[in-house]
């Protein structure tokens, strides 16, 4: 029996010294990728230690498509980073918060960009091949993605095997390799405005069914406060954002004055600044918008600076927070 166990310990400790630097090597390609789109380069900033501002924006599409951290940075002073992650909600948004914190120096303020899907929770783990460069033995990624669909526990421990079949990924490792990573960043400071002209999403979704119902998580509310909790006690302001949505997109959403009560009730129990752009001019123009739920280049820019300047003349905290 000891005779066996040693073969097979012979046999396995090679295999296992060898996919360590392949898991690293196939990490680090991956890493370079703009894809899915521009999140590994966000990714990439804050494992690096390169995301470091007196401004942080977060939230979901409509945070990195709709304010431009410059015209921020530029109104309010200090510097600016947008951590909008793509098609996700609170769950995920919060990690990307811990591992800033982990990384980088905290932020002095949050603008956080709330919307209809922030206190929902998805069952898939969308464009979930950006998590590949950096889950291994990282237990905030764990804790946070694995409880959706996409991952097994073993893809968070072993090396190499959560690569197994994920032949996008290992194709966009191949053509790192060959061809260099690209040339420019997809993002710019976490930001990249959509420059297109209304599409017919918003159409679409009305042939599917009359209205969208948001459905909350439980979890992900209490999450939410524990985050806001945690910003106060860091001594980090935290400022709330529903930014400009096209008005026959608001109509479509079912119980949509339920979720800005809910989130106007975080306001008024937690003491912060809440931003409700529902009504704004904006919202009445669609040469501003691309869909429904997302500004174009045109209506980003505008929105921004309003933004910047509403919280500059009326959030005297959040900046004093900055000098």
């Amino acid at each position: 029996m000891k005779k066996f166990l040693i073969k097979v310990i012979l046999f396995i400790a090679p295999v296992i010294l060898l996919a360590v630097p392949l898991d690293y090597g196939l990490s680090y390609l991956l890493r370079q990728s703009d894809l899915y789109p521009g999140e590994l380069e966000v990714w990439n900033d804050i494992y690096n230690s390169n995301a470091n501002c007196d401004i942080a924006i977060y939230g979901s599409s409509r945070a990195w498509v709709q304010i431009d951290p410059k015209i921020i940075a530029d109104t309010l002073g200090g510097s600016a980073y947008n951590f909008g992650v793509d098609g996700h909600n609170f769950r995920l948004e919060y990690l990307r918060h811990l591992e800033l914190l982990k990384h980088n120096n905290k932020p002095k303020t949050i603008i956080f960009s709330v919307d209809i899907f922030t206190l929902q929770k998805r069952k898939d783990l969308y464009q979930f091949e950006q998590f590949l460069p950096f889950m291994l033995w990282n237990k905030n990624v764990q804790k946070y993605t694995s409880n959706y669909e996409g991952f097994t526990s073993t893809d968070y421990m072993l090396p190499l095997i959560r690569y197994a079949g994920k032949t996008s990924a290992l194709n966009n490792c191949l053509k790192i390799l060959i061809k260099g990573k690209p040339a420019h960043k997809y993002r710019d400071h976490g930001y990249r405005p959509e420059n297109s002209k209304w599409n017919e999403d918003l159409a679409a979704a009305k042939k599917k069914q009359e209205h969208y119902i948001v459905k909350f998580d439980t979890a992900t509310i209490h999450l939410f406060e524990q985050f806001i909790e945690e910003c106060k006690s860091q001594n980090i302001s935290l400022i709330l954002v529903y930014a400009p949505e096209y008005i026959e997109g608001q109509k479509y959403i079912g119980n949509r004055k339920e979720v800005l009560d809910t989130f106007r009730n975080f306001s008024e129990k937690y003491h912060l600044p809440f931003f409700d752009y529902s009504n704004d001019s904006i919202c009445f123009d669609k040469n501003l918008f691309y869909n429904s739920m997302h500004l174009n280049q045109t209506g980003a820019e505008r929105f921004s600076s309003e933004l910047a300047h509403d919280i500059k003349m009326n959030n005297n905290k959040a900046l004093s927070n900055l000098r």
